[in-house]
């Protein structure tokens, strides 16, 4: 008989009190101005101790969300791959360092915005360097005035000696040479329609870099096919393998999967209806007073 009206009680406090309806907090920060900021001590823990800490990373990546169009409507799993890819490589993101680039891209078959990650001409050299191998490398731009000669085969050689002046004329090849500490050497030539025909196989062939620094992105080609033939870092082989892909998967394992080569297309369009359209808040106040970045073809540094 207690039992039951124990019952009977608690039956009708129930009643008279039902339980509080629990506040449902996103779990995503609504921007990714506020996942940028989220993603801090991740930064950090996957930043070489040379780069400066994550407070830089942060601010530059806040920099390229309010610069580059569409980069702030892109899906945070993708940013945040880019993000970790530059981090534990030890790479600026953003066109002034000319080491890596996040570009938007419209993936057809997800109907969203996503992040693809280039790895610029500065960023190959920089991760080149890593390798306790590396002697010297070398990339130039070869005109129609210049005495250029090669050989490939068992006793290969190159002999480039630039023209001066108006009398250089237009580019006619590109090429990179790597020299090791053990005596080794490599070299790649490319001609134009070489690169011309790599270009064209790109995601990002009219946008980016490819737009604004095509001479060094087309050195870059040279000094990328040269990596097939020489000794890499593993910071190294895996710039190489993230480069111009999509990473989604943002944990350090994630690192040593290649990432997806996308079925998509930059849209200078707006964003089909119905999609939601991100907006970027105003840099928070612990990043004030840090400068906008400029247009890559502005800064001095090349890619």
């Amino acid at each position: 008989m207690s039992s039951n009206l124990a019952e009977r009680v608690a039956n009708k406090r129930t009643r008279s009190h039902p339980p509080a309806v629990q506040p449902n907090h996103p779990t995503q920060p609504a921007t990714l101005v506020q996942f940028v900021q989220r993603m801090r001590p991740e930064i950090e823990r996957a930043l070489p101790a040379h780069l400066g800490g994550a407070d830089r990373i942060a601010r530059i990546a806040l920099t390229e969300l309010r610069r580059v169009e569409h980069l702030a409507e892109c899906t945070q799993e993708s940013f945040a791959g880019a993000l970790m890819t530059c981090s534990a490589l030890g790479l600026e993101p953003g066109g002034v360092s000319g080491e890596a680039y996040l570009l938007p891209f419209w993936n057809k078959k997800r109907r969203a915005y996503e992040v693809q990650l280039v790895i610029g001409y500065q960023g190959m050299i920089k991760l080149f360097w890593q390798h306790p191998l590396a002697a010297g490398l070398d990339a130039h731009t070869v005109y129609e005035g210049d005495m250029f000669e090669y050989e490939y085969g068992l006793e290969p050689r190159l002999t480039h000696r630039p023209a001066r002046g108006s009398a250089k004329g237009q580019p006619t090849d590109y090429y990179a040479v790597a020299r090791l500490s053990n005596g080794g050497s490599a070299f790649v030539v490319l001609g134009v329609e070489d690169v011309e025909t790599i270009r064209q196989r790109s995601k990002a062939k009219d946008f980016g870099p490819w737009s604004t620094d095509y001479d060094a992105m087309a050195r870059k080609t040279a000094i990328r096919q040269l990596f097939k033939l020489i000794p890499k870092s593993a910071e190294l082989a895996r710039a190489v393998a993230h480069d111009e892909t999509v990473r989604r998967d943002a944990s350090p394992e994630g690192l040593d999967v290649p990432g997806d080569y996308i079925e998509g297309e930059i849209v200078s369009q707006p964003a089909p209806q119905g999609a939601e359209q991100a907006t970027v808040e105003e840099v928070p106040s612990q990043f004030s007073g840090w400068p906008e970045a400029a247009e890559p073809a502005a800064a001095d540094a090349g890619l």
